[in-house]
């Protein structure tokens, strides 16, 4: 009996220890970097680029100006 209750309270201890880990892990993620550029999809092609190297249209986004004359690429 007593063999029984020191493997739960091992196992209890390792479950604590594992979730006290693992919170920890997760608070401390590495900040975003303020000077990342936010980035944006070509509605035709589908690459992802910075925003400010994209171009414009009708709130959709293009990667070059072939692209932009060619309009968004049909769904489905």
């Amino acid at each position: 009996m007593l063999r029984l209750l020191i493997w739960a309270a091992l196992i209890a201890a390792g479950v604590w220890l594992w979730r006290k880990y693992k919170t920890g892990m997760a608070a401390t993620k590495k900040p975003v970097d303020p000077s990342a550029q936010p980035m944006v999809r070509c509605a035709h092609c589908g690459v992802h680029l910075p925003r400010d190297r994209a171009l414009s249209q009708q709130q959709e986004w293009y990667c070059t100006q072939q692209h932009l004359e060619q309009g968004p690429k049909p769904r489905g």
